[in-house]
């Protein structure tokens, strides 16, 4: 997630059950996340072994799908309420109510606002879908059925994107305090074509298990990444920055970022680096043309923007989309008016509703890794996709793609640096050579919803499940009174005549009761 971290711990084969604080020590965001990530990963794991891969409560099932065809209109679904679970991951589809104004008359009785009590495909609250764009449209189910189903996925929001997250008080010459992650749901079509589905009329079951082996598919990552720290050529130059005998030249502690920009095979994938995890965000005020007003240019040297600085152009619809969207270059600054111009004008169909929450997020690197003494030009801003070869990011940190990968937007690698050890961490073997690693997200599930075959008819794909509580039965209710009645006789044979006293206290009772 993009976020300003130090490094993330979490790792789900160590079995770890709690982070425990001792007395005196420093307290680090690595630790406090990492009892959150441990907590949710036990919830989550318990769900989906309860459940099964997806489920709904019952009487609570949420993400009931009814097809609408346009006749004068577009086609769209409607999305009923309630909750359901995929993988253990709680999807809410429940519309918020809207809330009651003061009226501005005293006498003047205000109605509630009315509402629908279900979604729209095109109004769902993270899809975005555009009907503008034929992509986004759903298919005919004249010409053949599709599948509905749910994605399931989850990113980091800042303060840029929710000033709510912001603490006023704090003032705005300081930075945020913590960002949140939220778990992004979106219902999408899928033809049956997608699924090798060749029946017109599937069951079912067939379209279940179709599913079952696309959404494996589409889960399971196939880009695998290695990352090193080599000292560079250039490091005598500057001996007295960094130990002389370090790998990792950086002057300060990093959590570098390499981000998959465009997906697809090698040839055609691109990639960005972040030394800030890719937290580095500039709300924007106002786009007019190349030139941006930001709310800020930056708290320091190390967070703001600078002439050759590459950046993205986006907003919460597109970054809920994960699409991506070319890289622009700043050329000017205007510090006075906190604006800056760039290399070209951002896409249109981006940053130009403020209920979105424009901002611009920056990359770190400036061009593509030399190679063999020559620099290969970016390619919509990004670096292009070189597999089977290291390739240097800068202050030694190298990253090396294994060949044969499969990559999509969005998949990423987490690589911290340290100049206590000149090194970068990362998995080794016994040789100390890099491990292969699988992206650290983002992590993708699905489950089908609805197989849509036209108006009025619908078949319903969602499973739904039962309270485990149950009255008890009334021969297990016989044998529960039963020992507790033989528990209580026991007690009392234990205690005695005395009933549990001991036999001093006794007697003084007795004697006493004799006096009388």
């Amino acid at each position: 997630m993009h976020a300003d971290l130090s490094r993330s711990t979490f790792r789900p084969e160590r079995h770890y059950s709690a982070v425990i604080a001792q007395q005196g020590r420093v307290q680090l965001d690595a630790d406090l996340n990492e009892q959150a990530a441990i907590q949710l990963h036990q919830a989550r794991t318990l769900a989906a072994d309860l459940i099964g891969p997806h489920g709904g409560p019952s009487g609570a099932t949420g993400f009931h799908i009814t097809y609408v065809g346009g006749k004068h209109d577009i086609d769209t679904l409607h999305i009923d309420g309630g909750r359901y679970y995929v993988d253990g991951i709680l999807c809410d589809a429940d519309r918020p109510r809207p809330g009651t104004p003061v009226p501005d008359d005293e006498a003047e009785e205000q109605q509630p606002v009315e509402t629908d009590t279900y979604w729209d495909y095109w109004n769902q609250p993270d899809g975005f879908r555009d009907p503008e764009r034929p992509g986004d449209r759903l298919p005919s189910p004249a010409q053949s059925p599709f599948v509905v189903y749910l994605k399931v996925w989850e990113r980091a929001v800042s303060a840029a994107e929710d000033p709510a997250l912001r603490e006023v008080a704090l003032g705005a010459a300081l930075p945020d305090t913590a960002a949140r992650a939220k778990v992004v749901w979106q219902v999408l079509p899928l033809t049956l074509s997608a699924l090798d589905v060749e029946e017109s009329e599937p069951s079912v079951q067939t379209v279940r298990r179709a599913f079952e082996k696309w959404a494996t598919a589409q889960a399971a990552p196939s880009a695998r990444l290695a990352a090193r720290s080599e000292r560079p050529e250039h490091a005598d130059e500057d001996p007295c920055l960094v130990r002389p005998d370090a790998r990792y030249r950086g002057p300060e502690n990093q959590l570098y970022r390499v981000e998959i920009h465009a997906g697809g095979e090698a040839k055609d994938a691109t990639f960005k680096w972040s030394r800030e995890n890719g937290s580095v965000v500039f709300p924007v005020d106002e786009l007019d043309g190349t030139w941006v007003r930001l709310a800020t240019l930056g708290l320091d040297d190390k967070l703001d923007l600078d002439v050759g600085d590459l950046v993205e152009f986006t907003d919460t619809a597109y970054a809920s989309r994960l699409e991506p969207l070319p890289l622009l270059r700043v050329e000017e600054l205007d510090l006075p008016g906190r604006r800056v111009r760039l290399s070209a004008e951002p896409d249109p169909r981006v940053g130009r509703l403020p209920h979105l929450h424009p901002f611009l997020r920056r990359w770190d690197h400036h061009e593509a890794p030399r190679r063999k003494g020559r620099t290969t030009a970016l390619k919509g801003g990004a670096i292009p996709l070189t597999e089977g070869e290291w390739l240097p990011l800068e202050d030694g940190v190298e990253v090396y793609f294994a060949k044969n990968g499969g990559y999509r937007t969005g998949d990423h690698w987490l690589i911290p640096a340290r100049t206590a050890t000149g090194r970068v961490e990362w998995p080794t073997d016994a040789a100390r050579r890099p491990l292969l690693q699988a992206p650290a997200g983002i992590d993708r599930h699905f489950a089908p919803l609805a197989l849509v075959k036209g108006e009025g008819s619908t078949v319903d794909l969602r499973l739904a499940f039962g309270p485990l509580g149950a009255d008890i039965p009334a021969a297990d209710r016989t044998a529960l009174d039963a020992e507790a009645l033989a528990a209580r006789e026991e007690v009392a044979a234990e205690a005695g005549p005395s009933g549990g006293r001991s036999q001093t206290t006794a007697a003084a009772e007795a004697a006493a009761e004799g006096d009388e």
